[in-house]
């Protein structure tokens, strides 16, 4: 099938190669034009033939809503939009809502996969009507990593960023964790090995995980961390899981703790946080802070 794909950085570049690996046409647009297939929207619009599908990979807020608005001007009715980024939930129905008025289908899609997407799959939850999800399935198929799991039609519009979000909470619980317990690691003067205290808990342990390898990773490259600023950025999916929890009454004390966390890292320099930091970039490709 054809596929528009608008937002070619870290993510949005290896996605459009995974897909045409699997046999797809995708046409990309970026600003920087050194990365895209074609220099506007509405060339890539034009691009494409009916029913349209076009992916939008761009951030969160003001850059997905002027994307979607523009879209709604140059798409034509039974096309669809994916909205792939960080969005959250509660813009989905707005968006929905913007493009049915013109007759345009929308979907969500929380997409995890980070750097790694390209060789490994990428992790997808969707969320929109069956009718226009079947639009974009073989897309999605193709982004999946291979095997039974790996992608679910998580509900209605909204439903995949959500799911997002609340991936996301837990992903900063068990990095704060990791985080903890490596802290505790270094500071006492029996353990005299503590990247390979780390290894050894790869196989054969409860707590054995991909978070734990990119780890041991971190260690492998920097064995204590020493480059770095324990500083860690948040991307607000935190933050959004938590206003959730108050929202609905539902208690997250260890998401709550890991948020906080990293907002102490911001007033000093937190050990923990360059594990946090560390961690962040292994799996994402996210920028670190190095001491000056």
């Amino acid at each position: 099938m054809e596929l528009g794909l608008v937002g070619l950085g870290k993510m949005g570049g290896n996605m459009r190669e995974r897909i045409r690996r699997a046999g797809h046409t995708v046409i990309g647009f970026d600003r920087n034009p050194d990365l895209a297939d074609v220099h506007s929207l509405k060339e890539l619009v034009d691009s494409l033939q009916g029913p349209r599908v076009v992916w939008v990979m761009v951030p969160a807020g003001a850059a997905t809503q002027s994307t979607i608005d523009e879209l709604a001007e140059l798409l034509s009715p039974g096309d669809v939009v994916v909205d792939g980024g960080n969005s959250r939930w509660t813009d989905d129905e707005k968006h929905a809502e913007e493009l049915a008025a013109k007759g345009i289908g929308f979907v969500d899609c929380g997409v995890s996969g980070g750097v790694w997407g390209l060789e490994n799959g990428y992790a997808l939850m969707y969320g929109g009507s069956a009718e226009n999800v079947a639009k974009v399935q073989p897309i999605f198929d193709a982004l999946k990593p291979e095997g039974d799991f790996g992608s679910v039609h998580a509900g209605k519009v909204g439903a995949g960023h959500f799911a997002k979000m609340v991936h996301n909470g837990i992903e900063y619980a068990m990095m704060q964790a990791y985080a903890e317990g490596w802290e505790l690691l270094e500071k006492v003067d029996s353990v005299t090995d503590v990247r390979e205290v780390f290894r050894s808990w790869q196989e054969g342990t409860v707590i054995r995980s991909w978070l734990l390898d990119l780890a041991v990773n971190a260690l492998d490259q920097d064995e204590h961390l020493e480059a770095l600023r324990g500083y860690a950025a948040d991307s607000g999916e935190g933050r959004w899981t938590v206003e959730a929890a108050i929202d609905n009454a539902v208690p997250l004390p260890a998401i709550t703790a890991s948020l906080f966390a990293r907002f102490a890292s911001r007033q000093e320099d937190s050990p923990q946080m360059k594990m946090i930091a560390a961690l962040r970039n292994q799996f994402g490709g996210h920028a670190v802070e190095t001491k000056k």
